[in-house]
């Protein structure tokens, strides 16, 4: 069976005389991170992904009735069901749990301290995702790590070869009697299921989009002409990002293959923007489920995992990202591959780039997109990855090596088998 993947964010109140040494402790999880100190989370080998993020008013351009004060806000990515997660968190992780969220307003104090009082309170502030896309899906940690393993362990026995007189057929098989002569690597004997496109699911989502045109359509229309047409003309220009927030925003980019990004965004007011964002996100949903299934998402193919989650009663949108290459290389690839499809979520959001007719123009404008992006995006305090050396093509690409090991090849298979390497 493959492994379930899925999101967990937690959004705590923060106690506003405890900020400093939440900030201090949270830099201390950062640096021994960044310096390779194992982390006691790192023990339930289920988090691909994990971050916390220090939440100001500030951050959010919106003016609340009443300040919701400062927040601390966790997100991970896991194998397993989401009670299964808190309860390994609150009862394998004790001590690293209360240094963070002692400093969270209602914690359990020291006395009442225990795993039910400590899985009670992670619980209360669980925030569901609105949408939830993994590059990989089906693959845990487990897996993805020993596949990468056997993969290295293969091209070191190639590169330890000589091949020059083989056909790509003699080649394959030597591979598959070695593999097979080490007890370590029975594993990759057995057979996995690995996600594939689920047509049915597909040509229902077609007839209901179908149905469905004489609603979308008008409604599409009434966006254009009474939404809009009152939008600003421009979006926001480079020279409105604060240098000093792009600095902060940098310190913590490019320490790997891989980044990290966070945005909090805030709706633009009305129940039709609203209805719209949420109609966007169950289709999403459905085109995730069924057809993003082999590693990219919208043609983009370094996203790891990526989720939308609505907060503050609807008003706020929090996105997170985990994904292979840089800032600029990552939203070149959203613009040129499915700036449609991010234009007609990101739109309902505020001072986003001019659009028309929900899916045109807006991140199109590559100046104003680029700077919309950086003024909304949030600096992380901690950010942890599983397996920073390898990419979603990697990730993939072990899998399909895998899965070629317990096959007979001919000469074309065989050396296309070999051309993964």
């Amino acid at each position: 069976m493959m492994t379930r993947q899925n999101p967990l964010t937690l959004i705590t109140p923060v106690s506003t005389e405890l900020l400093i040494p939440l900030t201090a402790r949270l830099l201390q999880i950062r640096q021994e991170i960044e310096t390779g100190t194992r982390q006691p989370f790192e023990d339930l080998d289920t988090i691909h992904y994990a971050r916390w993020i220090i939440l100001h008013p500030k951050d959010i351009d919106y003016t609340y009735p009443s300040s919701p004060g400062v927040r601390l806000v966790f997100s991970s990515d896991f194998d397993g069901d989401i009670q299964s997660h808190l309860s390994q968190l609150a009862e394998k992780c004790p001590a690293f749990i209360d240094q963070i969220y002692s400093c969270c307003e209602g914690y359990p104090d020291p006395d009442t301290r225990t795993f039910t009082s400590r899985l009670e309170y992670l619980s209360r502030w669980q925030v569901a995702s609105t949408a939830f896309f993994a590059g990989a899906p089906g693959r845990s940690l487990n897996q993805i790590r020993l596949e990468s393993g056997l993969r290295n362990y293969i091209w070191k026995f190639l590169q330890g070869n000589k091949w020059s007189n083989q056909t790509s057929s003699q080649v394959f098989q030597a591979i598959q009697r070695e593999i097979s002569s080490h007890p370590e690597f029975q594993w990759a004997t057995k057979k996995i299921k690995t996600p594939k496109l689920n047509l049915l699911g597909l040509a229902i989502l077609g007839l209901v989009m179908l149905i469905m045109l004489p609603v979308i359509l008008p409604w599409i229309l009434l966006i254009r002409f009474f939404h809009e047409s009152k939008d600003p003309p421009l979006g926001l220009l480079p020279s409105q990002v604060d240098e000093s927030h792009l600095r902060e925003l940098e310190e913590y980019e490019d320490l790997h293959n891989q980044n990290q990004f966070t945005q909090i965004l805030v709706m633009k007011p009305g129940r039709v923007r609203l209805i719209t964002l949420l109609s966007m996100m169950n289709f999403a949903k459905v085109l995730i489920r069924n057809l993003f299934v082999h590693g990219k998402l919208m043609g983009i193919p370094t996203i790891h995992f990526a989720r939308w989650v609505m907060i503050d009663n609807l008003k706020v949108m929090v996105f997170f990202s985990n994904f292979d290459g840089s800032w600029q290389q990552y939203l070149g690839d959203f613009i040129d591959k499915s700036g449609w499809g991010l234009t007609g979520i990101w739109s309902n959001t505020v001072k986003f780039p001019k659009t028309r007719f929900l899916f045109w123009g807006g991140a199109y404008d590559e100046e104003h997109f680029l700077a919309w992006s950086r003024y909304y995006q949030i600096p992380t305090q901690v950010w942890y990855c599983a397996y920073p050396h390898l990419s979603i093509k990697n990730i993939i690409n072990n899998s399909a090596i895998r899965l070629g090991l317990g096959k007979q090849l001919n000469e074309r298979q065989a050396q296309a088998f070999l051309n993964r390497f």
